[in-house]
Protein backbone atom coordinates (compact mmCIF):
# COMPACT_ATOMS: atom_id res chain seq x y z
CA UNK A 1 0.00 0.00 0.00
CA UNK A 2 2.78 2.45 0.96
CA UNK A 3 4.73 1.62 -2.19
CA UNK A 4 1.62 2.26 -4.27
CA UNK A 5 1.05 5.63 -2.59
CA UNK A 6 4.63 6.64 -3.31
CA UNK A 7 4.30 5.59 -6.95
CA UNK A 8 0.88 7.08 -7.76
CA UNK A 9 0.56 9.95 -5.30
CA UNK A 10 3.68 12.15 -5.03
CA UNK A 11 4.71 13.22 -1.53
CA UNK A 12 3.78 16.87 -2.15
CA UNK A 13 0.21 15.84 -3.10
CA UNK A 14 -0.14 13.62 -0.02
CA UNK A 15 1.24 16.41 2.16
CA UNK A 16 -1.29 18.86 0.72
CA UNK A 17 -4.21 16.45 1.23
CA UNK A 18 -3.28 15.67 4.83
CA UNK A 19 -2.70 19.32 5.78
CA UNK A 20 -5.99 20.36 4.17
CA UNK A 21 -7.86 17.65 6.07
CA UNK A 22 -6.43 18.96 9.35
CA UNK A 23 -7.07 22.57 8.32
CA UNK A 24 -10.73 22.07 7.33
CA UNK A 25 -11.40 19.97 10.42
CA UNK A 26 -9.93 22.76 12.56
CA UNK A 27 -12.18 25.30 10.83
CA UNK A 28 -15.33 23.43 11.85
CA UNK A 29 -14.07 22.85 15.39
CA UNK A 30 -13.31 26.59 15.70
CA UNK A 31 -16.79 27.41 14.36
CA UNK A 32 -18.37 25.16 17.00
CA UNK A 33 -16.56 27.04 19.79
CA UNK A 34 -17.75 30.36 18.38
CA UNK A 35 -21.39 29.44 17.74
CA UNK A 36 -22.71 26.73 20.01
CA UNK A 37 -24.67 27.95 23.06
CA UNK A 38 -23.84 24.77 25.00
CA UNK A 39 -20.39 23.55 25.95
CA UNK A 40 -18.68 22.76 22.60
CA UNK A 41 -16.63 19.99 24.22
CA UNK A 42 -19.82 18.16 25.17
CA UNK A 43 -21.17 18.49 21.63
CA UNK A 44 -17.92 17.38 20.02
CA UNK A 45 -17.10 14.46 22.28
CA UNK A 46 -20.46 13.18 23.53
CA UNK A 47 -23.11 14.31 21.03
CA UNK A 48 -21.39 13.00 17.91
CA UNK A 49 -20.04 16.38 16.82
CA UNK A 50 -16.63 15.07 15.76
CA UNK A 51 -18.26 12.41 13.60
CA UNK A 52 -20.54 14.95 11.91
CA UNK A 53 -17.62 17.26 11.28
CA UNK A 54 -15.67 14.34 9.82
CA UNK A 55 -18.49 13.73 7.31
CA UNK A 56 -18.47 17.41 6.29
CA UNK A 57 -14.68 17.41 5.95
CA UNK A 58 -14.79 14.24 3.84
CA UNK A 59 -17.35 15.81 1.49
CA UNK A 60 -15.15 18.89 1.00
CA UNK A 61 -12.00 16.84 0.35
CA UNK A 62 -13.93 14.63 -2.07
CA UNK A 63 -15.12 17.76 -3.88
CA UNK A 64 -11.54 19.01 -4.18
CA UNK A 65 -10.55 15.65 -5.65
CA UNK A 66 -13.39 15.64 -8.17
CA UNK A 67 -12.39 19.16 -9.25
CA UNK A 68 -8.89 17.81 -10.08
CA UNK A 69 -7.39 20.02 -7.37
CA UNK A 70 -5.09 17.22 -6.25
CA UNK A 71 -3.68 16.72 -9.73
CA UNK A 72 -3.23 20.47 -10.32
CA UNK A 73 -1.67 21.67 -7.08
CA UNK A 74 0.17 24.71 -8.42
CA UNK A 75 -1.94 27.88 -8.37
CA UNK A 76 -1.96 29.58 -11.77
CA UNK A 77 -4.91 31.89 -11.01
CA UNK A 78 -6.13 32.87 -7.54
CA UNK A 79 -9.52 33.87 -8.93
CA UNK A 80 -9.96 30.49 -10.62
CA UNK A 81 -8.91 28.73 -7.40
CA UNK A 82 -11.45 30.77 -5.40
CA UNK A 83 -14.19 29.86 -7.88
CA UNK A 84 -13.33 26.15 -7.70
CA UNK A 85 -13.19 26.08 -3.89
CA UNK A 86 -16.48 28.01 -3.77
CA UNK A 87 -18.08 25.33 -5.97
CA UNK A 88 -16.70 22.61 -3.70
CA UNK A 89 -18.10 24.35 -0.61
CA UNK A 90 -21.49 24.72 -2.30
CA UNK A 91 -21.54 21.01 -3.17
CA UNK A 92 -20.77 20.13 0.46
CA UNK A 93 -23.86 22.18 1.49
CA UNK A 94 -25.97 20.22 -1.02
CA UNK A 95 -24.57 16.97 0.35
CA UNK A 96 -25.62 18.01 3.86
CA UNK A 97 -29.13 18.74 2.56
CA UNK A 98 -29.37 15.28 0.95
CA UNK A 99 -27.97 13.67 4.09
CA UNK A 100 -30.79 15.25 6.09
CA UNK A 101 -33.33 13.04 4.26
CA UNK A 102 -31.22 9.92 4.77
CA UNK A 103 -30.32 10.44 8.44
CA UNK A 104 -30.76 13.85 10.04
CA UNK A 105 -28.60 12.79 12.97
CA UNK A 106 -25.50 12.87 10.74
CA UNK A 107 -25.70 16.52 9.66
CA UNK A 108 -24.22 19.62 11.28
CA UNK A 109 -26.40 22.46 12.62
CA UNK A 110 -27.13 24.95 9.83
CA UNK A 111 -25.17 27.91 11.18
CA UNK A 112 -22.24 25.72 12.18
CA UNK A 113 -22.09 24.35 8.65
CA UNK A 114 -22.26 27.84 7.16
CA UNK A 115 -19.57 29.33 9.40
CA UNK A 116 -17.31 26.27 9.16
CA UNK A 117 -17.78 26.19 5.38
CA UNK A 118 -16.95 29.90 5.17
CA UNK A 119 -13.81 29.43 7.27
CA UNK A 120 -12.84 26.47 5.07
CA UNK A 121 -13.30 28.49 1.87
CA UNK A 122 -10.91 31.18 3.14
CA UNK A 123 -8.47 28.70 4.68
CA UNK A 124 -8.19 26.40 1.64
CA UNK A 125 -7.73 29.29 -0.80
CA UNK A 126 -5.11 30.95 1.37
CA UNK A 127 -3.28 27.72 2.23
CA UNK A 128 -3.12 26.55 -1.40
CA UNK A 129 -1.75 29.91 -2.50
CA UNK A 130 0.91 29.76 0.24
CA UNK A 131 1.61 26.08 -0.45
CA UNK A 132 2.15 26.70 -4.16
CA UNK A 133 4.37 29.74 -3.67
CA UNK A 134 6.37 28.77 -0.58
CA UNK A 135 5.96 25.18 0.65
CA UNK A 136 6.57 23.47 -2.69
CA UNK A 137 9.77 25.47 -3.06
CA UNK A 138 10.82 24.62 0.51
CA UNK A 139 10.12 20.92 0.00
CA UNK A 140 12.44 21.11 -2.99
CA UNK A 141 12.28 19.48 -6.38
CA UNK A 142 14.20 16.45 -7.53
CA UNK A 143 16.79 17.83 -9.95
CA UNK A 144 17.20 15.66 -13.05
CA UNK A 145 20.07 15.66 -15.55
CA UNK A 146 19.42 13.90 -18.86
CA UNK A 147 22.18 12.00 -20.67
CA UNK A 148 21.11 11.53 -24.29
CA UNK A 149 18.21 12.73 -26.36
CA UNK A 150 16.32 9.70 -27.64
CA UNK A 151 12.53 9.70 -27.91
CA UNK A 152 12.05 8.30 -24.41
CA UNK A 153 14.16 11.09 -22.90
CA UNK A 154 12.10 13.65 -24.82
CA UNK A 155 8.88 12.12 -23.43
CA UNK A 156 10.29 12.15 -19.90
CA UNK A 157 11.26 15.84 -20.15
CA UNK A 158 7.87 16.77 -21.59
CA UNK A 159 5.98 14.82 -18.92
CA UNK A 160 7.97 16.39 -16.08
CA UNK A 161 7.30 19.86 -17.49
CA UNK A 162 3.57 19.21 -17.88
CA UNK A 163 3.18 17.61 -14.42
CA UNK A 164 4.78 19.82 -11.76
CA UNK A 165 3.03 17.77 -9.07
CA UNK A 166 5.70 15.09 -9.68
CA UNK A 167 8.14 17.30 -7.79
CA UNK A 168 10.84 16.99 -10.47
CA UNK A 169 12.79 19.55 -12.48
CA UNK A 170 14.97 18.98 -15.55
CA UNK A 171 18.30 20.81 -15.22
CA UNK A 172 19.16 20.14 -18.88
CA UNK A 173 20.44 17.42 -21.18
CA UNK A 174 23.88 16.26 -22.30
CA UNK A 175 24.47 14.93 -25.81
CA UNK A 176 26.79 15.36 -28.76
CA UNK A 177 24.29 17.49 -30.65
CA UNK A 178 21.23 19.51 -29.72
CA UNK A 179 17.84 17.92 -30.35
CA UNK A 180 15.10 20.23 -31.71
CA UNK A 181 12.38 18.05 -30.14
CA UNK A 182 14.06 18.02 -26.72
CA UNK A 183 15.01 21.70 -26.84
CA UNK A 184 11.33 22.56 -26.30
CA UNK A 185 11.51 21.03 -22.81
CA UNK A 186 15.15 21.21 -21.69
CA UNK A 187 18.40 23.09 -22.32
CA UNK A 188 21.29 21.50 -24.21
CA UNK A 189 24.33 21.71 -21.88
CA UNK A 190 27.07 20.14 -23.98
CA UNK A 191 28.59 16.79 -25.04
CA UNK A 192 28.85 13.65 -22.82
CA UNK A 193 32.52 14.46 -22.21
CA UNK A 194 31.36 17.26 -19.89
CA UNK A 195 29.09 15.01 -17.84
CA UNK A 196 31.25 14.90 -14.70
CA UNK A 197 31.93 18.65 -14.83
CA UNK A 198 28.22 19.45 -15.25
CA UNK A 199 27.23 17.04 -12.48
CA UNK A 200 29.62 18.74 -10.06
CA UNK A 201 28.24 22.14 -11.03
CA UNK A 202 24.51 21.33 -11.08
CA UNK A 203 24.47 18.70 -8.30
CA UNK A 204 21.58 16.63 -9.76
CA UNK A 205 19.69 14.09 -7.65
CA UNK A 206 19.16 11.81 -10.63
CA UNK A 207 20.84 11.18 -14.00
CA UNK A 208 18.64 9.54 -16.64
CA UNK A 209 20.56 7.75 -19.41
CA UNK A 210 18.93 7.60 -22.83
CA UNK A 211 21.59 7.81 -25.55
CA UNK A 212 20.29 7.05 -29.03
CA UNK A 213 23.31 4.84 -29.74
CA UNK A 214 25.00 3.53 -26.62
CA UNK A 215 27.88 1.57 -28.08
CA UNK A 216 31.23 3.29 -27.39
CA UNK A 217 29.39 6.50 -26.40
CA UNK A 218 28.17 5.93 -22.86
CA UNK A 219 30.69 7.42 -20.42
CA UNK A 220 30.66 4.41 -18.13
CA UNK A 221 33.63 5.49 -16.01
CA UNK A 222 32.04 8.87 -15.31
CA UNK A 223 28.66 7.31 -14.53
CA UNK A 224 30.27 4.79 -12.17
CA UNK A 225 32.10 7.53 -10.30
CA UNK A 226 28.99 9.71 -10.09
CA UNK A 227 26.96 6.74 -8.86
CA UNK A 228 29.42 6.11 -6.03
CA UNK A 229 29.36 9.81 -5.18
CA UNK A 230 25.68 9.44 -4.26
CA UNK A 231 23.87 10.45 -7.47
CA UNK A 232 21.22 7.98 -8.60
CA UNK A 233 21.52 6.68 -12.18
CA UNK A 234 18.56 5.27 -14.12
CA UNK A 235 18.01 4.01 -17.63
CA UNK A 236 15.45 5.96 -19.62
CA UNK A 237 13.01 3.02 -19.70
CA UNK A 238 12.99 2.73 -15.89
CA UNK A 239 12.61 6.49 -15.43
CA UNK A 240 9.86 6.63 -18.06
CA UNK A 241 7.89 3.98 -16.18
CA UNK A 242 8.17 5.98 -12.97
CA UNK A 243 7.24 9.32 -14.56
CA UNK A 244 4.63 8.31 -17.17
CA UNK A 245 3.25 5.19 -15.42
CA UNK A 246 3.65 3.03 -18.53
CA UNK A 247 6.03 0.30 -19.72
CA UNK A 248 7.57 1.57 -22.95
CA UNK A 249 7.43 -0.91 -25.83
CA UNK A 250 10.34 0.83 -27.55
CA UNK A 251 12.85 -0.21 -24.90
CA UNK A 252 11.28 -3.54 -23.90
CA UNK A 253 13.27 -6.65 -24.76
CA UNK A 254 12.13 -10.31 -24.62
CA UNK A 255 14.94 -11.04 -22.15
CA UNK A 256 13.37 -8.60 -19.67
CA UNK A 257 10.12 -10.56 -19.77
CA UNK A 258 11.83 -13.95 -19.59
CA UNK A 259 14.55 -13.40 -17.00
CA UNK A 260 13.02 -10.61 -14.88
CA UNK A 261 10.18 -11.64 -12.61
CA UNK A 262 8.98 -8.08 -12.01
CA UNK A 263 7.12 -7.61 -15.31
CA UNK A 264 4.82 -10.62 -15.12
CA UNK A 265 1.66 -10.99 -13.01
CA UNK A 266 2.12 -12.52 -9.55
CA UNK A 267 -0.03 -15.69 -9.28
CA UNK A 268 -1.04 -14.99 -5.68
CA UNK A 269 -2.20 -11.49 -6.58
CA UNK A 270 -4.23 -12.79 -9.55
CA UNK A 271 -6.00 -15.27 -7.22
CA UNK A 272 -6.66 -12.57 -4.61
CA UNK A 273 -8.02 -10.22 -7.27
CA UNK A 274 -10.45 -12.88 -8.52
CA UNK A 275 -11.77 -13.35 -4.96
CA UNK A 276 -12.45 -9.72 -4.07
CA UNK A 277 -13.72 -8.96 -7.58
CA UNK A 278 -16.45 -11.59 -7.18
CA UNK A 279 -17.50 -10.23 -3.79
CA UNK A 280 -17.72 -6.64 -5.06
CA UNK A 281 -19.46 -7.74 -8.28
CA UNK A 282 -22.15 -9.58 -6.30
CA UNK A 283 -22.80 -6.49 -4.19
CA UNK A 284 -22.77 -4.30 -7.29
CA UNK A 285 -25.23 -6.55 -9.08
CA UNK A 286 -27.68 -6.34 -6.17
CA UNK A 287 -27.36 -2.57 -5.77
CA UNK A 288 -27.51 -1.86 -9.51
CA UNK A 289 -30.44 -4.18 -10.28
CA UNK A 290 -33.09 -1.36 -10.33
CA UNK A 291 -30.95 0.66 -12.76
CA UNK A 292 -30.36 -2.44 -14.90
CA UNK A 293 -34.09 -3.16 -15.11
CA UNK A 294 -34.76 0.42 -16.25
CA UNK A 295 -31.92 0.24 -18.80
CA UNK A 296 -33.21 -3.05 -20.22
CA UNK A 297 -36.72 -1.61 -20.57
CA UNK A 298 -35.39 1.56 -22.25
CA UNK A 299 -33.39 -0.45 -24.81
CA UNK A 300 -36.29 -2.77 -25.65
CA UNK A 301 -38.83 0.06 -25.97
CA UNK A 302 -36.72 2.35 -28.19
CA UNK A 303 -35.16 -0.02 -30.75
CA UNK A 304 -35.63 -3.43 -32.31
CA UNK A 305 -33.62 -6.30 -30.91
CA UNK A 306 -32.72 -7.82 -27.52
CA UNK A 307 -31.84 -5.65 -24.52
CA UNK A 308 -28.78 -7.72 -23.69
CA UNK A 309 -25.93 -7.90 -26.19
CA UNK A 310 -23.68 -10.97 -26.27
CA UNK A 311 -20.30 -10.95 -27.95
CA UNK A 312 -17.30 -13.28 -27.96
CA UNK A 313 -14.18 -11.77 -26.40
CA UNK A 314 -10.73 -13.13 -25.60
CA UNK A 315 -10.13 -13.57 -21.89
CA UNK A 316 -7.61 -14.94 -19.42
CA UNK A 317 -4.82 -16.95 -21.08
CA UNK A 318 -6.47 -16.49 -24.47
CA UNK A 319 -9.68 -18.36 -23.61
CA UNK A 320 -12.80 -17.06 -25.41
CA UNK A 321 -15.85 -16.12 -23.36
CA UNK A 322 -19.22 -14.47 -23.91
CA UNK A 323 -19.30 -10.85 -22.75
CA UNK A 324 -22.61 -9.29 -21.69
CA UNK A 325 -23.57 -5.65 -22.24
CA UNK A 326 -26.75 -3.68 -22.69
CA UNK A 327 -27.16 -3.17 -26.42
CA UNK A 328 -26.22 0.41 -27.32
CA UNK A 329 -26.13 0.00 -31.13
CA UNK A 330 -28.67 -0.98 -33.74
CA UNK A 331 -29.29 -4.72 -33.86
CA UNK A 332 -27.96 -4.86 -37.46
CA UNK A 333 -24.88 -2.73 -36.76
CA UNK A 334 -22.35 -5.22 -38.21
CA UNK A 335 -24.38 -7.10 -40.80
CA UNK A 336 -22.57 -5.36 -43.68
CA UNK A 337 -19.23 -4.32 -42.18
CA UNK A 338 -18.44 -7.32 -39.99
CA UNK A 339 -16.23 -6.82 -36.94
CA UNK A 340 -14.99 -3.22 -36.81
CA UNK A 341 -13.81 -0.96 -34.01
CA UNK A 342 -16.38 1.34 -32.47
CA UNK A 343 -15.53 5.00 -33.08
CA UNK A 344 -15.98 7.93 -30.71
CA UNK A 345 -19.14 9.30 -32.35
CA UNK A 346 -20.28 6.04 -33.92
CA UNK A 347 -23.42 6.58 -36.03
CA UNK A 348 -24.58 3.04 -35.25
CA UNK A 349 -25.19 3.99 -31.59
CA UNK A 350 -28.85 4.57 -30.71
CA UNK A 351 -29.97 7.70 -28.76
CA UNK A 352 -30.61 5.61 -25.63
CA UNK A 353 -27.34 3.74 -26.21
CA UNK A 354 -25.45 7.02 -26.25
CA UNK A 355 -26.68 7.82 -22.75
CA UNK A 356 -26.00 4.28 -21.55
CA UNK A 357 -22.41 4.60 -22.76
CA UNK A 358 -21.93 8.07 -21.32
CA UNK A 359 -23.06 6.88 -17.88
CA UNK A 360 -21.34 3.47 -18.29
CA UNK A 361 -24.66 1.75 -17.56
CA UNK A 362 -24.13 -0.48 -20.62
CA UNK A 363 -21.22 -2.13 -18.76
CA UNK A 364 -23.25 -3.22 -15.71
CA UNK A 365 -24.15 -6.72 -17.03
CA UNK A 366 -20.42 -7.47 -16.97
CA UNK A 367 -20.81 -8.02 -13.22
CA UNK A 368 -22.18 -11.40 -14.37
CA UNK A 369 -18.92 -12.06 -16.24
CA UNK A 370 -16.98 -11.23 -13.08
CA UNK A 371 -19.10 -13.64 -11.01
CA UNK A 372 -18.50 -16.37 -13.62
CA UNK A 373 -14.74 -15.79 -13.42
CA UNK A 374 -14.39 -14.60 -17.02
CA UNK A 375 -13.40 -11.08 -15.93
CA UNK A 376 -12.31 -9.05 -12.93
CA UNK A 377 -13.42 -5.57 -11.95
CA UNK A 378 -10.11 -4.08 -13.13
CA UNK A 379 -7.81 -5.20 -15.91
CA UNK A 380 -7.07 -4.76 -19.62
CA UNK A 381 -10.23 -4.39 -21.68
CA UNK A 382 -11.16 -7.65 -23.45
CA UNK A 383 -10.94 -7.52 -27.24
CA UNK A 384 -12.68 -9.55 -29.91
CA UNK A 385 -10.80 -12.58 -31.35
CA UNK A 386 -10.48 -10.89 -34.77
CA UNK A 387 -8.75 -7.87 -33.27
CA UNK A 388 -6.51 -9.93 -30.96
CA UNK A 389 -5.27 -12.00 -33.91
CA UNK A 390 -4.57 -8.87 -35.96
CA UNK A 391 -3.01 -6.78 -33.17
CA UNK A 392 -0.81 -9.68 -32.00
CA UNK A 393 0.88 -9.62 -35.43
CA UNK A 394 1.28 -5.83 -35.51
CA UNK A 395 2.19 -5.00 -31.90
CA UNK A 396 4.98 -6.79 -30.01
CA UNK A 397 4.07 -8.32 -26.63
CA UNK A 398 0.35 -7.80 -27.26
CA UNK A 399 -0.55 -11.31 -26.13
CA UNK A 400 1.16 -10.74 -22.76
CA UNK A 401 -1.87 -8.66 -21.70
CA UNK A 402 -3.91 -11.88 -21.75
CA UNK A 403 -2.20 -13.29 -18.66
CA UNK A 404 -4.44 -11.41 -16.25
CA UNK A 405 -8.22 -11.44 -16.37
CA UNK A 406 -9.72 -8.62 -18.47
CA UNK A 407 -11.57 -5.93 -16.56
CA UNK A 408 -14.67 -3.77 -16.71
CA UNK A 409 -12.36 -0.79 -16.30
CA UNK A 410 -8.58 -0.48 -16.33
CA UNK A 411 -5.42 1.59 -16.02
CA UNK A 412 -5.41 2.32 -19.77
CA UNK A 413 -9.06 3.40 -19.72
CA UNK A 414 -8.54 6.09 -17.06
CA UNK A 415 -5.27 7.39 -18.54
CA UNK A 416 -5.70 7.28 -22.32
CA UNK A 417 -8.21 8.91 -24.60
CA UNK A 418 -10.75 7.03 -26.67
CA UNK A 419 -8.89 5.33 -29.53
CA UNK A 420 -9.75 3.22 -32.57
CA UNK A 421 -6.38 2.66 -34.25
CA UNK A 422 -3.37 0.34 -33.98
CA UNK A 423 -1.35 3.24 -32.53
CA UNK A 424 -3.94 3.69 -29.78
CA UNK A 425 -3.92 -0.05 -29.09
CA UNK A 426 -0.11 0.03 -28.73
CA UNK A 427 -0.32 3.00 -26.38
CA UNK A 428 -2.95 1.28 -24.25
CA UNK A 429 -0.78 -1.84 -24.15
CA UNK A 430 1.97 0.21 -22.48
CA UNK A 431 -0.51 1.13 -19.73
CA UNK A 432 -1.73 -2.48 -19.51
CA UNK A 433 1.81 -3.79 -19.01
CA UNK A 434 2.37 -1.25 -16.23
CA UNK A 435 -0.86 -2.40 -14.59
CA UNK A 436 0.11 -6.08 -14.86
CA UNK A 437 3.49 -5.35 -13.28
CA UNK A 438 1.95 -3.38 -10.39
CA UNK A 439 -1.28 -5.36 -9.91
CA UNK A 440 -2.51 -4.89 -6.34
CA UNK A 441 -5.74 -4.21 -4.40
CA UNK A 442 -4.60 -0.62 -3.79
CA UNK A 443 -4.10 0.05 -7.50
CA UNK A 444 -7.46 -1.55 -8.29
CA UNK A 445 -9.15 0.67 -5.68
CA UNK A 446 -7.51 3.75 -7.17
CA UNK A 447 -8.68 2.81 -10.69
CA UNK A 448 -12.24 2.17 -9.50
CA UNK A 449 -12.38 5.58 -7.76
CA UNK A 450 -10.98 7.28 -10.87
CA UNK A 451 -13.57 5.49 -13.01
CA UNK A 452 -16.36 6.71 -10.73
CA UNK A 453 -14.98 10.22 -11.09
CA UNK A 454 -15.00 9.87 -14.88
CA UNK A 455 -18.60 8.65 -14.86
CA UNK A 456 -19.87 11.33 -12.49
CA UNK A 457 -18.16 14.09 -14.48
CA UNK A 458 -19.39 12.50 -17.73
CA UNK A 459 -15.99 12.55 -19.39
CA UNK A 460 -17.02 9.72 -21.67
CA UNK A 461 -16.13 6.10 -22.06
CA UNK A 462 -12.62 5.21 -23.06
Amino acid sequence: MLRFLREILPSNVLTLAITEAVLVFSCFVAASFLLLPVDPVVYLLYDGGLGRISIAVASILTGLYFHDLYSQIRVSSRLLLLQQVLQVTGISFLFQALLYYANSGLILPRWLMMLGGGFSLIAITGWRTFYSAVVLRALGEEKVLLLGSNSLVEEIARHIREHPELGMKVAGYVDEQASPALDRHAEHLGPPGRLRELAEKLEPDLIIVGLAERRNRTPMADLLELRFSGIRIQEAATAHERVAKTVSLRELRPSQLIYTGGLGPRPGMVTLQAAYSRVIALAGLVLASPVMLLAAAAVRLTSRGPALYRQTRVGWKGRPFTLYKFRSMRADAEEVTGAVWATKNDPRVTPVGRWLRRLRVDELPQFINVLKGDMSLVGPRPERPEFVASLSKQIPYYRQRLFVRPGITGWAQINHKYGDSVEDAARKLEYDLYYIKNLSPALDAYIIVQTMKTVLLQRGAQ
